[in-house]
C-alpha cells in the first residue's frame, strides 16, 4: 500500500512542538509519510518517527505577528516546496501555519486540515484587535479546508464564531502516553514537600496574576501554602510583574517559579503535588492538564476552553466561574482539608484519561481522518 503523505506546516514551540512529535511517534510509519516546514529560528532536536527514523524537514521564516512583507515572501517559499513534495494531506498548525496552509492548499488544490491549538482572537487583550483577528480567520472558511479541532470547545469556537459548518469540523484530542515512570528531580528540590502545582508561563492567556492574588487568599486561611509553579520563563512577557506582585503579597516563601524544566521533572514535580491548578483565560486542549489526569490529580481550574473539557465539575477536580478569587480559594481548601474527596477525584482523573487522552486508544482515530481527507 502507497504510503499517505501528510505535509505539516508550523511554529514548533511549546504545545505545539509536543502535539507534533507525540503524532509522529505513535502514526503508523508503515502507512504515513511525513515532511514538515517550521520556522528556521527555532532551535529544535530532529523530529523521528515511531521507528526513530528523522522525518524530512525545511525552515523558514514563519513569524508570529503579521509583516506583509515577510508573510509573502514566506508564502513563496512554502508555496514552492508543497509543489515540490505533492503531499496527499497538508496539516497546518495555530495560526500563521494554518493561514499558510489554507491559501496553498486552496492553490494547488491539495485537501487541508487545520488545527488552531486556541485561536489567535481569545489571545487578544482589546475589542479591537479581537475583532481583526477574528475576520482573518473568517476570511479563509471559504477556502474549502476543514477544521481538526483538538477539543470540543476549539470546535466549538470553529463552528459558531469563525462560522464553519459544521460538517467540515472534526475533532482530535490531544493525547499522550501513559506516564509509568516517574524519575528522580535533575536538581535539589527548593520548596516544602506538601504543595500544589501549576505549569503556565506570565502571560495574557495564562492569567498568572490570577493565580498569584488565589495564594495570598489562601495564605490568609492556609500560611504554609506552597505553589510551585514551572516554565516561567519561556515567551513570558508578564514575568516581571508576575515577580513585582509576589513581592508585594510577601509571598517569597510561598510561590517557587521554574524558569525551565525538563519534562520528566513536570512530571515528578506534578506527582508529588497535592493538586493542580489553572487560571487560563484559554487554552487549546493542555498538555500539562492531560498530564495531571494521567498522574491522576485532581485540579481546580479556570472555566476556559481546554480547561473545562478535561476537568469535570465535582467529578475530577472543581471549574470555577468567572475567574472568582475566593471560589478558586475555598475550592483548593476543600480538597486539601478533604482527603476522602481528593482521592475520589484523582480515581476520577487517571479513569478518564485512559478513557479519552490515552494516545495508544485515540491515535487509531486520527489515522481515520488523515484517510477520510486524503488527495483522491
Amino acid at each position: 500500500m502507497k504510503k499517505l503523505k501528510i505535509l505539516h506546516i508550523l511554529q514548533a514551540v511549546g504545545g505545539v512542538e509536543v502535539h507534533l512529535r507525540l503524532l509522529l511517534q505513535n502514526l503508523n510509519p508503515n502507512k504515513f509519510e511525513f515532511v514538515i516546514i517550521h520556522e528556521e529560528k527555532e532551535n529544535t532536536d530532529p523530529f523521528v518517527d515511531k521507528n526513530g527514523d528523522v522525518v524530512k524537514t525545511y525552515t523558514t521564516s514563519i513569524v508570529r505577528n503579521i509583516n506583509p512583507i515577510k508573510d509573502s515572501n514566506t508564502l513563496i517559499k512554502i508555496n514552492s516546496i508543497v509543489k515540490a513534495e505533492q503531499p496527499d494531506l497538508i496539516h497546518g498548525h495555530s495560526a500563521k501555519g494554518g493561514i499558510f496552509s489554507k491559501i496553498i492548499g486552496a492553490k494547488l488544490k491539495i485537501p487541508t486540515l487545520h488545527t488552531p491549538h486556541a485561536y489567535s482572537y481569545l489571545s487578544a487583550e482589546s475589542s479591537l484587535k479581537k475583532s481583526i483577528y477574528l475576520f482573518i480567520e473568517k476570511l479563509f472558511v471559504p477556502l474549502n479546508n476543514k477544521i481538526l479541532a483538538c477539543s470540543v470547545s476549539e470546535k466549538n469556537r470553529a463552528i459558531k464564531d469563525v462560522g464553519y459548518p459544521e460538517d467540515r469540523v472534526c475533532v482530535y484530542n490531544n493525547s499522550i502516553k501513559p506516564i509509568d515512570q516517574i524519575k528522580k528531580l535533575s536538581f535539589q528540590q527548593s520548596w516544602p514537600d506538601n504543595y500544589i502545582c501549576s505549569v503556565g508561563r506570565p502571560s495574557y492567556q495564562k492569567n498568572i496574576e490570577l493565580m498569584v492574588e488565589v495564594i495570598s487568599k489562601l495564605k490568609e486561611e492556609m500560611p504554609q501554602i506552597h505553589l510551585v509553579l514551572m516554565g516561567v520563563g519561556f515567551h513570558a512577557p508578564n514575568l516581571e510583574a508576575v515577580k513585582q506582585q509576589i513581592k508585594e503579597y510577601n509571598l517569597e516563601k510561598n510561590i517557587t517559579l521554574l524558569e525551565w524544566t525538563h519534562r520528566d521533572d513536570i512530571f515528578n514535580i506534578i506527582k508529588k503535588s497535592k493538586l493542580y491548578i489553572s487560571t487560563a483565560r484559554y487554552e487549546g486542549l493542555p498538555y500539562s492538564i492531560i498530564e495531571s489526569l494521567a498522574l491522576a490529580k485532581a485540579s481546580v481550574v479556570t472555566d476556559a476552553d481546554g480547561n473545562r473539557d478535561l476537568i469535570e465539575n465535582n467529578q475530577n477536580g472543581f471549574v470555577i466561574f468567572d475567574q472568582n478569587v475566593e471560589s478558586f480559594k475555598n475550592k483548593i481548601l476543600s480538597l486539601l482539608e478533604n482527603p476522602d474527596l481528593l482521592k475520589t477525584f484523582e480515581n476520577n482523573s487517571i479513569a478518564k484519561f485512559d478513557k479519552n487522552f490515552n494516545i495508544d486508544n485515540t491515535i487509531q482515530h486520527l489515522e481515520e481522518i488523515y484517510f477520510t481527507n486524503r488527495k483522491k
